[in-house]
């Protein structure tokens, strides 16, 4: 095994490491001091997308970041029946499973994106575990599908795309790997220049990847196939977990979808308010992102 890349420079007194759960090895950092916070990442990014509110973070929470199963530096598994080892399920488990060998039966948890929606599973499947919750730029899975209309199908093609069946979309994803990146997550920021070149260039090493890029469809037919039957059979559970909904005032989310109301919908205790830039406030706007999560958590 290739040696553990660290990040010092944007992660400042974090240490790296491996962690498996259940065969499934989680590369994370960890750093700060106070209550244990879990931050999650979306798609195609891994844990760097953090690094402008990770460490302030930690000044007041000792802070936990991942990459999720299939991503960055973590394992990729194969998907399995009914992709089940790309389900939110499994990926909220080997969160649950990370936390606990870092000896955290309790956390907050934080999730972008997909990482949103690891989080909102974990909330489902481990109560006991999640202390708060915030999730930031999503409506639930099933709403967004249910209400798909042209101007979401237009919006986020790749939910379309991605789920398509194996090797349509990482045929076509193989022949420019870093366009199709650079295209996705220049078209969800909104304030240009906020992705750092170091991150940035670390997305591309990740997505250069093709197991990388096979997991991430793997993921998207998840969300689309097994996490929809997960969800319709928890459709009368209510996360209790006091609950954030955050989201870009300049994005499709926000457009689109009344967010509070759609997480009421699956919470008991809910506030949210928009945040003035695109899909990724952690990089478009960390110190408005840093204000609404320290009031919070």
């Amino acid at each position: 095994m290739s040696p553990i890349r660290t990040f010092p420079e944007l992660f400042p007194g974090f240490h790296w490491q491996d962690i498996e759960v259940e065969g499934v090895r989680i590369r994370m950092a960890i750093g700060g001091k106070g209550p244990p916070l879990l931050l999650l990442h979306g798609y195609p990014q891994m844990h760097l997308t953090w690094h402008k509110v990770a460490p302030t973070l930690a000044e007041h929470f000792t802070v936990v970041v991942p990459d999720l199963r299939g991503y960055g530096d973590s394992a990729k598994p194969e998907g399995g029946v009914n992709l089940a080892n790309y389900s939110k399920r499994a990926t909220a488990a080997d969160q649950v499973g990370v936390m606990k060998a870092l000896g955290f039966k309790r956390f907050r948890v934080v999730g972008h994106d997909r990482g949103g929606r690891v989080a909102h599973r974990m909330a489902l499947d481990a109560p006991e575990a999640v202390e708060k919750l915030v999730v930031i730029d999503i409506a639930p899975t099933a709403t967004m599908y249910a209400r798909t209309n042209m101007e979401f199908a237009r919006s986020y093609f790749w939910w379309f795309f991605l789920i398509q069946p194996y090797p349509l979309p990482e045929k076509l994803i193989d022949g420019d790997p870093d366009f199709f990146l650079e295209n996705h997550i220049a078209g969800q920021i909104k304030i240009p220049g906020s992705v750092d070149p170091r991150v940035m260039a670390e997305y591309r090493r990740c997505y250069a990847d093709p197991a990388m890029r096979h997991a991430g469809c793997e993921d998207y037919r998840a969300a689309a196939g097994i996490d929809l039957v997960h969800d319709a059979a928890d459709a009368d559970k209510r996360i209790q977990a006091p609950l954030l909904a955050l989201w870009g005032a300049r994005g499709t989310v926000g457009a689109l979808y009344d967010v509070v109301e759609t997480w009421r919908e699956k919470g008991m205790d809910v506030q949210g308010y928009p945040i003035d830039c695109g899909h990724s406030p952690q990089e478009e706007a960390p110190e408005e992102l840093l204000k609404r999560l320290e009031e919070f958590l």
